[in-house]
């Protein structure tokens, strides 16, 4: 009887950190080299739209200190100044939460478009910060076209997630 209780919450522990996990793994996926040139400045974040998906379907398990954790990663990973890409994600996961009511009722293409509208904010903030916090201002180009390939991945992101979603978490 013990052993069951302890399997039990060992599994739940387990099945609560696979949105922290799977938003890690893409954050470190986007990271990888690749012999593109000038592919750096461009990737698109993976981490972003993995956070939008849970704190849409699963806040309860993408809590504000894990969107944290993975931005402290992400900053300290990419190298940009410490605290944009933690900012970044972070408003990111205070627009969902404050607007929960809407998700409840849209359609796939409404959270897109919503992710769209919020990303497109999230950048300009991040760009922003990196303005004030770099010596140099930095181009708009690569951002937009960060941004850009950001929201393409959104549908493919969305369609892994929500199935790992339902064979972990349902």
């Amino acid at each position: 009887m013990k052993q069951t209780g302890l399997l039990h919450r060992l599994d739940s522990a387990a099945r609560a950190v696979v949105p922290f996990v799977l938003t890690l793994l893409l954050l470190l996926l986007s990271l990888l080299p690749f012999s593109t040139p000038d592919y750096a400045p461009v990737v698109p974040s993976l981490a972003m739209p993995a956070v939008y998906y849970w704190v849409v379907f699963r806040p309860d398990l993408m809590p504000l200190w894990a969107t944290f954790l993975i931005g402290l990663i992400q900053d300290l990973l990419t190298g940009v100044p410490l605290g944009t890409g933690i900012m970044m994600l972070l408003v990111l996961h205070l627009l969902v939460t404050g607007q929960r009511r809407i998700f409840t009722t849209a359609t796939f293409a409404m959270l897109w478009v919503i992710f769209a509208l919020f990303a497109a904010l999230v950048y300009a903030l991040g760009w922003v910060l990196a303005a004030l916090l770099m010596p140099m201002t930095p181009s708009e180009g690569p951002v937009i076209l960060q941004y850009a390939l950001t929201v393409a991945s959104y549908p493919c992101l969305a369609w892994l997630l929500g199935r790992a979603q339902q064979l972990f978490l349902n």
